[in-house]
């Protein structure tokens, strides 16, 4: 769908395209109902829709696997908020990860960051493979890129930034264009910073995907995904996938989704403020060995965080090395009690995993720890509780966690 939707202008003002995030956060896609008047729009669950003669139906739509008013309304909102002409939305951020890669011929080649979620690594590896597209890592992609392209065949260069779990950064109009000095498409997963902080079409990528169950919906209740761009082509493309496929959501989904998404600005301002807190906290003590996050100035490609991300945020995301080892890192897991062990992440509640052992368990562990995945490697998810209460449970954490590693070390000696 077209992604500036008319805005409800009863109070005048400026046009759809002039209105700033949070204004467009809360009213793209979301028209008065015209029969009724609600303001928010009613769930549109029938899965077929009624037809005046043949081949004509009553309004806009024939089938809920073809489109349906929710994902309509949420791929607006959407495509307003990432300055895209079009979204589509999927049924999750693998199956966005994989209409993109299906839409590649047998024999194309892409170049991907090593530093990936693993959910998508193992897609590039065990199933893209299988159809014929093949994926090369690079760990420094904006290095590596031109000399990884092969003539004909490299069709797509895949990016995240931040990427999952160390939290490199990627400039992404340095990679895109050397892509397209060769006819390469560029995607950027989004994920970890979601459309408030970073547009990656801004900055010459083609396709920015995301996976909506984080951020976008923030509540740890809706899977989802969703990719966006500008290409016509690109459009008629994956709107045929998306519906032969039919890895599509749930109206329930959509509506769910929408909802979530009209609170992003307030959500990810405070997360940003929370995992600064917290990486701070981190960073002084002396129980942990390193910190990766992109809103503090040791990180090393800050200088990308201040040019790409909104005034330099450093989003709700971040991870650490703690002392101790893999022991260490699950120990800490278990004595925090404001963040929750668990997977997944940028939701309203903090989390905490530990990759090796978790969401990258399935990477080996020599390409994990090139990658700067190690074992004693923990990855946060900061919410939207109190910075207080959260940086008082990791100091807490850290220190148990730290001194039950050196009782273990010290009773195995």
């Amino acid at each position: 769908m077209v992604g500036h939707t008319e805005l409800p202008s009863q109070n005048g003002g400026s046009t759809p395209q002039d209105r700033r995030f949070g204004t467009l956060a809360v009213h793209a896609g979301s028209p008065h109902d015209p029969t009724t008047g609600a303001v928010i729009a009613p769930i549109s669950l029938s899965t077929t829709f009624a037809q005046t003669s043949v081949g004509n139906p009553v309004g806009l739509y024939e089938y809920t696997r073809s489109s349906n008013p929710n994902r309509d309304n949420f791929e607006q909102a959407i495509a307003a908020l990432e300055h895209a002409k079009y979204a589509l939305a999927f049924s999750s951020g693998s199956a966005t990860t994989a209409v993109v890669l299906q839409s590649l011929a047998a024999g194309s080649h892409v170049v991907s960051v090593s530093d990936v979620y693993g959910g998508t690594h193992r897609y590039f590896t065990k199933v893209a493979s299988a159809h014929g597209v093949h994926v090369t890592f690079s760990p420094c992609i904006e290095v590596d890129v031109e000399q990884l392209i092969r003539p004909n065949e490299t069709k797509l260069v895949w990016i995240e930034t931040p990427s999952n779990p160390t939290l490199g950064l990627v400039d992404i109009e340095k990679v895109a264009a050397v892509a397209h000095r060769h006819g390469i498409l560029v995607v950027v997963d989004n994920t970890f910073m979601s459309p408030y902080v970073q547009n990656p079409l801004d900055h010459g990528a083609d396709i920015v995907v995301h996976s909506v169950t984080k951020y976008i919906n923030g509540h740890s209740d809706v899977l989802m995904g969703v990719a966006a761009f500008n290409s016509d082509s690109l459009k008629e493309r994956l709107t045929f996938l998306q519906n032969a496929i039919g890895a599509v959501p749930s109206p329930f989904d959509c509506w769910l989704a929408h909802r979530g998404l009209k609170t992003l600005h307030l959500r990810a301002r405070e997360a940003t403020t929370n995992a600064t807190a917290v990486a701070k906290a981190l960073e002084a003590s002396p129980h942990v060995i390193s910190v990766n996050y992109p809103g503090i100035d040791s990180h090393p490609h800050r200088a990308i965080a201040l040019k790409q991300h909104r005034q330099g945020m450093g989003g709700g995301m971040l991870s650490f090395r703690i002392r101790g080892g893999q022991n260490g890192a699950h120990l800490f897991c278990k004595y925090t009690k404001v963040f929750t062990l668990a997977e997944s992440l940028g939701g309203v509640e903090s989390l905490c995993e530990v990759p090796s052992s978790m969401t990258h368990a399935g990477i080996p562990k020599d390409q994990r720890e090139a990658a700067g995945v190690f074992d004693d490697l923990v990855r946060m998810s900061c919410g939207v509780e109190d910075a207080e209460d959260l940086t008082a449970d990791v100091l807490q954490a850290l220190d148990m966690a730290v001194a039950a590693s050196k009782q273990a070390e010290n009773g195995t000696a």
